[in-house]
């Protein structure tokens, strides 16, 4: 039987008028080429963009290099990729696959890398309803809210009759001194709760059909 050969070459969405490719012929090698696929299915449904609606940025705008969408992207993809600490973007910034998803290839200032850091990604984890002076990225909760719901929403053809929360916690073992850590009685170790996640699902026949969130 003949052997079915593959591409060469796997093009995508060309970012700041650069050609992306996927080739196996070695050269720079990352772990997370796969998260292109996901970069495609943003911009199909542009979950990104539209998470971004729901934060204002009171920054002034001629002393930013990250903007929200940036760091939404980076957080957004991030966490996808598995990604969880914001220590790895100290890292992940310098990343031409986190690049290419965020669509910014090069930084406007020379003292800066492409994407954020840390200490930048802190400003967007530490918004609230309401700017302050400390904090000048605020999102609305009711939108963000609502997003998730749409987006869930339009996954399907017919709007489901029913959606079921199905909801699950659990804990991580800490070795520290980590704000919010309590003692687990049952399993015997510091830890410190997460954030729950729920399994939305809709009414099919009998059962349930869902998807995680």
């Amino acid at each position: 039987m003949p052997t079915q050969c593959s591409a060469d070459l796997f093009g995508f969405a060309p970012v700041e008028g650069r050609r992306v490719e996927v080739a196996f012929d070695g050269g720079a090698v990352t772990s997370d080429a796969g998260a292109l696929l996901l970069g495609a299915t943003d911009r199909v449904i542009d979950l990104v963009g539209r998470f971004t609606a729901c934060f204002t940025d009171g920054r002034r705008p001629d002393l930013i290099e990250h903007e929200v969408r940036t760091l939404v992207g980076q957080r957004v993809f991030g966490i996808a990729l598995g990604y969880e600490d914001l220590n790895d973007h100290d890292e992940l910034r310098h990343d031409p696959a986190m690049a290419v998803l965020a669509g910014k290839l090069e930084a406007r200032r020379s003292d800066c890398a492409p994407l954020a850091g840390k200490s930048t990604l802190n400003r967007l984890e530490l918004s609230r309803p309401e700017p302050t002076r400390y904090h000048k990225i605020a999102f609305n909760d009711e939108a963000v809210e609502r997003l998730f719901v749409t987006s869930f929403l339009e996954a399907h053809r017919t709007p489901p009759k029913q959606i079921v929360l199905d909801l699950d916690a659990t804990d991580d073992p800490l070795h520290g001194h980590q704000e919010g850590r309590f003692f687990h009685g049952s399993h015997g170790h510091l830890g410190v709760k997460l954030l729950s996640y729920g399994i939305i699902g809709s009414s099919c026949g009998s059962g349930y059909s869902g998807s995680k969130v």
